[in-house]
């Protein structure tokens, strides 16, 4: 399986961090050792000092696929979970300010939390879904899908363009406002609607 990052899909986000909006989606990959262990802390990494949570909306990915038309771009996919993008927000920059990729900073062992996933069938519309993170004991961060600058099946037209998609790909769909740094001993919750995905604690 392969990771694929949608970034800068949140208006609110990219004002927050005061990025350029971007003409088309921005991609980058996670590969699979960047998966949290389910049950297992995060740990933060030793090479950075500004460890932010990004939480997204996740799309799995359901059979093979390339240059898939945004019309049937639903057939591809039957479930939504949620996760977070882990960053190491003081590497990427220094990484940005040189032209570098941003793999060591968003790529890295743990950096990718993957929650559990509900059935599509669930939601009324998978482009006005609700879901937040809450950081120990408190609303970090709160959106809805309604506010992607491009919307998951537009994505996923996009990315099979580059990508072939193949069963068991798991899509990060961007973040929104609200990222911010994680200290040892937070405690982390994302929820979708009022249904708790992931729960995690820091180290």
């Amino acid at each position: 399986m392969k990771i694929i990052c949608v970034g800068r899909n949140y208006a609110d986000h990219i004002e927050e961090l005061k990025n350029e909006k971007p003409t088309d989606p921005v991609l980058f990959l996670k590969p699979d050792t960047s998966i949290l262990l389910k049950k297992q802390p995060f740990f933060i990494p030793d090479f950075s000092e500004e460890v932010h949570h990004e939480v997204e909306v996740l799309v799995k990915i359901k059979k093979i696929g390339k240059h898939i038309d945004r019309k049937f771009a639903h057939k591809y996919y039957d479930e939504i979970g949620l996760g977070i993008d882990f960053t190491a927000r003081d590497l990427q920059a220094k990484l940005k300010e040189k032209g570098l990729p941003w793999e060591k900073s968003k790529a890295f062992d743990g950096a990718a939390v993957i929650g559990n996933f509900l059935p599509k069938e669930t939601f009324k519309s998978v482009d006005d879904i609700n879901f937040s993170l809450e950081k120990n004991g408190e609303i970090a961060q709160n959106a809805s899908t309604k506010l992607m600058l491009w919307k998951i099946d537009e994505l996923i037209e996009y990315i099979s363009k580059y990508f072939t998609l193949k069963i068991g790909d798991v899509i990060f769909t961007g973040t929104p406002a609200g990222v911010a740094k994680v200290n040892s001993e937070d405690k982390l919750k994302g929820y979708i609607e009022d249904k708790q995905m992931f729960s995690i604690k820091v180290k």
